[in-house]
């Protein structure tokens, strides 16, 4: 049985978050936006992949499962949510791909990534975007612009969906982190990530 973490009153649609592949539902990031979304009257429920919730029973380190199986997961926590129709779903990294995977055949509201895996760091070539070029489902992608997975000047290169809108955090890294030098801090851009995924959720209802 999945646990599922709450914030914020009961709502319609709601967000439906996980996490990335190496940290779980309660990491800095997961708490912060969660914490920013709920408090603008929305739902967030959170959830562990099998692989994440393994660890923190024994505290033993893995990596994620086959895809196959991060699907199958992500499907039975909508199934505890749902309907489909009145969740946006979406998570941090590898949480939010997995997320645009499903998201036109279960039918959702929408989808929210956080730092979307374009490509490894360091293989631009290896594009992980084909299924964004033909989404349905409305989609919002909140992006570091120097993030090593999808800098801002990769992406604009890419065809993408008409329902895939992007926002951008300035010098923003994976985790929205941006240099000293920047004159920003991660606070603000957790804070403009939150209040974008809020604006887009918005509009959805």
């Amino acid at each position: 049985m999945l646990e599922l973490l709450n914030n914020g009153p009961p709502s319609s649609p709601r967000l439906l978050l996980t996490h990335g592949a190496g940290a779980p539902m309660d990491s800095p990031f997961m708490n912060a936006i969660a914490t920013e979304v709920a408090a603008a009257g929305i739902e967030v429920i959170r959830f562990e992949f099998e692989y994440m919730a393994k660890r923190r029973q024994d505290g033993k380190r893995r990596g994620p499962d086959r895809a196959a199986k991060l699907i199958d997961c992500f499907q039975g926590a909508i199934d505890l949510v749902g309907p489909p129709g009145e969740v946006v779903i979406g998570g941090k990294s590898m949480g939010g791909r997995i997320a645009t995977m499903i998201a036109d055949e279960v039918s959702v509201a929408g989808v929210v990534c956080l730092g979307y895996p374009f490509h490894p760091p360091g293989k631009p070539e290896r594009l992980r975007t084909a299924h964004l070029g033909t989404m349905t489902t409305p989609t919002l992608i909140v992006q570091g612009t120097r993030d090593r997975f999808g800098t801002e000047e990769e992406v604009a290169t890419y065809s993408l969906s008409p329902s895939v809108e992007l926002a951008w955090m300035q010098d923003g890294d994976h985790s929205f982190k941006p240099r000293k030098k920047s004159g920003r801090t991660v606070e603000q851009n957790l804070e403009a990530a939150a209040t974008a995924a809020v604006g887009f959720i918005r509009c959805l209802g």
